[in-house]
């Protein structure tokens, strides 16, 4: 009955330093449920966060923001229920989901849907939960929308994807050189290969001069030039990430554009915030138009192997990276 926790911050994954912990099996206060954890996703924020990259983390902690499990204490309604969440405080600001038992607000604990396995549940959250809040606050795609995504075959361009599709978008796709999309999406996407096509050109070509009204950037600065070339007058583009803090910008063009810029930072969100966003997306899980990651065994690892989960992830695995406690 382990935990993973970390004690101290590194420079890198090399020294990182996990500690597995015995832990006994908490008791639910007031207002709280205690999960047995089956399934807790590593995203690239868990591992930054193991590093010490992360504003607010405490110290020590158990990493973790995704989950699915059983509730084991709690409400009699919730106990014996399947259940997941995901929270930017869990892992981060208090102890996560990267060990056997998770104590979380009772308001926050979700049902999963049926047709969604436990070990898929646990790796949903996070890229989902970013690709939905992007579009909330940039404006839900339309039918006849066009949605251009940098990244797409990364798990939040996917997950974007699937949400752009199933409205009706029109949808192309960025990667860095030519592959093919690996996801789910609810009707035919073009992946555009960034070595060699002007995507900017050949966005507004496409769509008869109009261009993207939505650019989802899960890139940053490398795509930030091309991102607004692409972009429709009234156009709004959408950051989570970056690699280079500073881009130029040309003021001109973006007020002329009657541009929209849309940061998201989900770690600002907590564990009932990210509840209400797998309410929204349960529909679709249920009827099928959304549909979670496939967890396959290479990239799936017990506690014990922790170090080489979080290892794959800031190498850059392009599956998705389970924990299963």
């Amino acid at each position: 009955m382990n935990s993973v926790r970390v004690i101290e911050k590194a420079a890198n994954i090399d020294l990182l330093q996990l500690s597995l912990v015995p832990t006994a099996i908490p008791v639910a206060s007031e207002g709280m449920c205690v999960v047995e954890v089956h399934s807790a996703g590593v995203n690239p924020s868990d591992v930054k966060a193991a590093l010490g990259a992360m504003p607010h983390a405490v110290w020590p902690r158990t990493p973790g923001r995704d989950y699915a499990g059983v509730v084991l204490d709690g409400p009699s309604e919730l106990v014996g229920k399947h259940v997941w969440g995901s929270g930017g405080e869990l892992g981060i600001r208090r102890d996560g989901s990267h060990g056997r038992y998770l104590v979380v607000d009772t308001a926050s604990v979700r049902e999963k849907p049926q047709n969604v396995s436990l070990l898929e549940a646990g790796a949903v959250g996070v890229p989902f939960i970013t690709a939905y809040e992007g579009f909330r606050r940039a404006g839900f795609p339309k039918k006849g929308d066009v949605v251009l995504i940098f990244g797409g075959n990364g798990k939040v361009g996917q997950a974007a994807i699937q949400l752009a599709t199933r409205a009706g978008a029109k949808v192309f796709a960025v990667e860095r050189s030519q592959e093919q999309y690996v996801g789910h999406a609810n009707s035919a996407i073009e992946m555009l290969d960034a070595s060699n096509l002007d995507i900017g050109s050949y966005v507004k070509e496409k769509t008869d001069g109009h261009g993207a009204d939505i650019v989802y950037n899960t890139v940053g600065s490398p795509y930030f030039s091309q991102a607004n070339a692409a972009l429709a007058i009234g156009g709004r583009q959408i950051f989570i990430s970056t690699i280079d803090k500073a881009v130029p910008f040309d003021i001109f063009a973006f007020y002329r554009g009657q541009h929209t810029f849309v940061g998201i930072d989900t770690l600002a969100f907590d564990s009932l915030a990210g509840a209400g966003i797998l309410d929204a997306l349960t529909p679709g899980f249920n009827d099928g138009s959304l549909k979670a990651f496939p967890v396959t065994a290479d990239y799936t690892y017990s506690l014990q192997d922790s170090l080489k989960a979080y290892r794959a992830v800031i190498q850059g695995a392009r599956e998705r990276v389970v924990l299963t406690p």
